[in-house]
């Protein structure tokens, strides 16, 4: 993906999360003060209801509760009251309004002229630690109480736990979302430095290899060479190890160019035999012990493209030879059901430990064994398989096998 679209996209996401992350708090907000409203309107009807029951009257031309501040109010009975029976009121009519938070209220005293504290109404059972309660005088009333909820705001936050543990999540999200784009932006910036390093490395290789093949192969051509067994040997290995790391550098560069945008492959029908075959009669001339038995019927064809097909086979064979302690041995069958085509290939190598099995088509992942330091590679073999293999819609497994060895099967829907 480019880096512009990238940035749009990543923006977009973070406009979108921090919206709804003020959104919710608004509506926080928004429902914080809705349930201040009705629990001053559920106060305002409790203690109306306690005034009426104090004071004998059922009506009032003016409402005797007063709301003088967010957690302040003050009752006017306008009749003398016993303090015990306004507490048993006010535990009752609180109770019947659910009104489930602390509580402490007190009495005007018009003989002292103060207000005198009555008593601190807890639901959990608590005393009042050290807690200051003002209750300010009223100017104009004579019997009259005051009551006050020193724990308004914690009542109503609790009330709405929902709505901030949501609040709560959201930010997290927005962290979690920050931290995954910073780690995407850091490993594509990686992979593309990554990219970079490996086309140059490959592309500055080329072209001294290029200068060696063409060196040896004018050397072959010399009659003191000709004449020469030793120096033919030479130049033979000199030859053929170009053109396996030509292979290799081949193979670097096709997976950078997969990586980066995929490789263009041109689909066509393959008669599977035959083609198989002649893989397998060039392998055998560089091997000549290899034993290669084809169980495949000659009418099966495959959709694929041919190149990159080649280069799948080629590379399984490859490694099974490689990866062998004694005479090669390799079955390759082709089954076929209603649903899909299954190409194995089994061999009678050194197998893989369980452990690494879930690692083998990794990029540059080899298995640490004794035979794997023995022999020469960079872990891109079955990485680049798994490539062309995803590319052509098809799926790879491999297993290992009761006796040695493993299975690689190519499932190739129908």
């Amino acid at each position: 993906m480019e880096i512009k679209k990238l940035n749009i996209i990543i923006s977009l996401g973070f406009v979108a999360i921090i919206g709804i992350l003020i959104a919710q708090l608004m509506w926080t907000r928004q429902a914080y003060n809705l349930e201040d409203k009705k629990f001053n309107q559920t106060v305002n009807v409790a203690l109306l209801e306690v005034a009426e029951k104090l004071s004998g009257k059922t009506s009032y031309t003016e409402s005797p509760v007063q709301n003088i501040s967010n957690d302040y109010y003050v009752v006017n009975i306008n009749n003398e009251f016993h303090p015990e029976l306004l507490e048993h009121y006010l535990k009752t009519e609180f109770t019947r309004f659910q009104i489930n938070t602390n509580y402490v209220y007190a009495l005007y005293n018009c003989h002292s002229d103060q207000m005198v504290y009555g008593k601190f109404i807890s639901k959990h059972q608590e005393s009042p630690n050290e807690k200051i309660i003002k209750f300010p005088k009223h100017k104009n009333l004579v019997y009259y109480f005051s009551i006050r909820f020193p724990d308004k705001t914690t009542y109503l936050i609790s009330s709405l736990r929902f709505w901030y543990v949501l609040t709560f999540a959201l930010i997290i999200i927005l962290l979690v979302y920050v931290y995954s784009i910073y780690t995407i932006i850091q490993q594509k910036k990686f992979s593309e430095l990554q990219r970079d390093f490996i086309n140059n490395m490959t592309h500055e290789f080329k072209t001294p290899l290029s200068s060696i093949l063409l060196a040896s192969e004018s050397l072959t051509k010399q009659d003191a060479v000709k004449e020469n067994p030793k120096l033919q040997t030479y130049t033979s290995i000199i030859t053929e190890q170009s053109h396996k790391l030509n292979r290799h550098i081949e193979k670097i560069l096709n997976i950078a160019k997969n990586d980066a945008s995929g490789l263009s492959l041109k689909p066509q029908r393959i008669v599977l035999l035959p083609f198989i075959q002649e893989i397998v009669d060039n392998i055998k001339q560089k091997n000549e012990n290899l034993s290669v038995e084809i169980a495949v019927d000659s009418t099966i064809t495959i959709i694929a493209d041919e190149f990159h097909f080649a280069n799948i086979v080629y590379n399984i064979l490859d490694n099974s030879i490689k990866y062998c302690d004694r005479k090669p041995v390799i079955i390759i069958s082709a089954l076929k059901d209603s649903k899909a085509l299954y190409l194995k290939f089994k061999d009678n190598g050194i197998g893989i430990p369980a452990k690494n099995m879930p690692h083998i088509f990794d990029k540059f992942y080899r298995v640490n064994t004794k035979k794997s330091d023995e022999v020469n590679g960079f872990g891109l073999g079955l990485f680049y398989v798994k490539k062309i293999v995803r590319q052509h819609n098809w799926k790879i497994s491999v297993e290992n096998n009761a006796d040695k060895g493993i299975t690689i099967t190519l499932t190739l829907p129908l």
